[in-house]
């Protein structure tokens, strides 16, 4: 029996098209015990996660984690969920559909876009096959993290690979490895703040809060740090804040062991026993609001904060499905995309008229044959 997967009765003839794979982190199917032991055993086992020696790592995973922080996490994840499931999941699933729907007015020639998730469902495995069975013969990835990191973006990119090397007619394959200085993403950044001030008011502070990495990582030279402190720089600057108003800090610790500083909650913490009254977060490492920016940081946060003094607390939220950030998705897409038939404006008509002569052919051998 093979090892290779590929189509029973495949058609020779069946036309191709190219495969948009947008990739995030993933989501528990329920926010249930049972459930997030599934999820958290998937992604607290990726070695990219956490780098220890498997077998000693396994001992600490099965007998100290496992068995006591799902029902932790299901409580957490019960107080953001809502009537379509899980918040990543619907708003990636609208962000799938926003991006088909823009890059279908781009596109010469068909495409088809597909959601994978890096843990859970639905998975990137999942996500390729639906690709290929569409005969998507190019694939780009495009993992939906801006700042590149080993643990996110690189896991997908593993993910990938381990998906590809069990088929049997493997595509050409581009990777988008990052887009934390991209005009248009800085530009859909800056509006979402301005929205929030124009509504409410800024804030005496704006803090841009990341996602953590162990500091190790960062002196083995991944580039996370760097990414994210561009971002931030960035932004402020078309915002035109002096320093002492903005900071970058992280969040969601993991173990004992360093982190990336400072650290958002004792950042908050140290902000509210200073006298600062408001602060206003954005995370701009997260394309899709999730448990990390809905209950971690509007939530836990918040509690911080003003527990230690402060008055007003204000969480923007991520950038989502917002028109400006899918136009700047959309743009990423083909500027990487380049040089793939389906971009051309004019591979409609020379498509039309290669089906139009091959089916006269067909019509001809046909007729001969009688």
């Amino acid at each position: 029996m093979t090892a290779y997967q590929g189509e029973a009765d495949y058609s020779h003839g069946a036309p191709s098209l190219t495969g948009v794979l947008v990739a995030n982190l993933g989501t528990p199917d329920a926010p249930t015990t049972v459930a997030l032991r599934r999820y958290l055993a998937e992604f607290l086992w990726d070695p990219r996660i956490v780098e220890i020696p498997r077998p000693v790592w396994w001992l600490i995973l099965h007998g100290v984690i496992l068995p006591f922080r799902p029902k932790r996490s299901a409580h957490a994840y019960q107080s953001i969920w809502t009537d379509e499931g899980s918040p990543l999941l619907a708003i990636s699933r609208r962000q799938a559909a926003a991006l088909q729907a823009a890059l279908e007015q781009q596109f010469g020639g068909p495409l088809k876009v597909a959601l994978g998730m890096r843990y859970g469902n639905p998975s990137i495995a999942d996500a390729l096959r639906e690709l290929r069975e569409a005969h998507a013969r190019r694939i780009l990835v495009l993992p939906l993290y801006p700042q590149y990191a080993a643990a996110t973006t690189a896991s997908t990119f593993d993910a990938v690979a381990d998906e590809l090397k069990t088929w049997r007619w493997v595509p050409e394959l581009r990777m988008i490895q990052h887009y934390h200085d991209d005009p248009r993403y800085i530009a859909a950044l800056v509006a979402s703040i301005r929205e929030g001030w124009a509504a409410h008011g800024p804030a005496e502070r704006l803090l841009f809060s990341f996602h953590g990495i162990p500091k190790r990582s960062f002196l083995a030279g991944d580039p996370y740090f760097c990414e994210c402190q561009k971002t931030a720089r960035l932004v402020a600057e078309q915002l035109q804040l002096p320093a002492e108003r903005w900071q970058v800090s992280f969040q969601s610790r993991l173990g004992k062991a360093e982190w990336l500083k400072p650290y958002t909650d004792k950042t908050l913490e140290a902000w509210g026993k200073e006298g600062v009254k408001s602060v206003d977060v954005v995370c701009p490492g997260f394309s899709a609001d999730c448990l990390e920016t809905l209950e971690e940081i509007a939530m836990l946060n918040r509690g911080i904060f003003l527990a230690a003094g402060g008055e007003k607390y204000r969480y923007i939220p991520a950038l989502n499905d917002r028109p400006d950030h899918m136009q700047a998705l959309a743009a990423l897409v083909m500027r990487h995309a380049q040089g793939w038939a389906e971009t051309d404006p004019a591979w409609n008509a020379a498509q039309q008229i290669a089906e139009a002569e091959a089916s006269r052919r067909r019509a001809l051998a046909m007729g001969a044959q009688r």
